[in-house]
């Protein structure tokens, strides 16, 4: 199972971001799937995000946990931002 310093590093290197925060959910989901995949909430607040509607800037979160999804992440719930100042 991947750890949610894991994803938040991951996020904050690929994106620019000056903000992230996970929240692990799985254990209100345990017994769900086999292996443990993770089940998480995120936001990301980031540069890269301004004048990016609002599917753009979750396609670049899918983008950038593209193999952790296919693995490791059975569920993610997904909230962003643009930088204040971007």
């Amino acid at each position: 199972m991947i750890s949610s310093a894991q994803v938040e590093r991951i996020l904050k290197e690929s994106l620019k971001a000056t903000e992230v925060l996970v929240q692990d959910d799985s254990a209100l989901h345990a017994g769900h799937q086999p292996n443990n995949p993770a089940y998480l909430s995120v936001f990301v607040r980031s540069p890269l995000f301004a004048g990016k509607s609002l599917i753009e800037q979750h396609r670049l979160v899918y983008d950038s946990l593209k193999v952790e999804l296919q693995e490791a992440i059975h569920a993610i719930a997904i909230k962003t931002a643009p930088s204040e100042n971007a």
